[in-house]
């Protein structure tokens, strides 16, 4: 019989290790010019708040193409 929780315990463990990969994983560094833009563009105060947003939007898109990837290799070789 399956724990109820595993599901959630099998995300949070491919998230953590998505952060660690984002991690070791530097985020895309922008140009001045273009990081002036964006600032303008969405109304921020400082490049910390823009290099903040870009880090956690990395993280979810690491995060998320990790659990896609690792979840089509439990399907197609590892699981029963």
């Amino acid at each position: 019989m399956k724990h109820p929780l595993e599901s959630l315990v099998t995300l949070a463990g491919i998230l953590l290790m998505a952060f660690i990969s984002v991690l070791l994983l530097p985020a895309p560094s922008l140009g001045l010019q273009l990081a002036q833009i964006l600032m303008q563009r969405f109304h921020l105060l400082d490049l910390n708040q823009l290099y903040t947003l870009l880090y956690c939007l990395w993280f979810l898109l690491l995060g998320g193409i990790e659990f896609f990837v690792l979840r089509f290799i439990w399907r197609r070789w590892l699981a029963v």
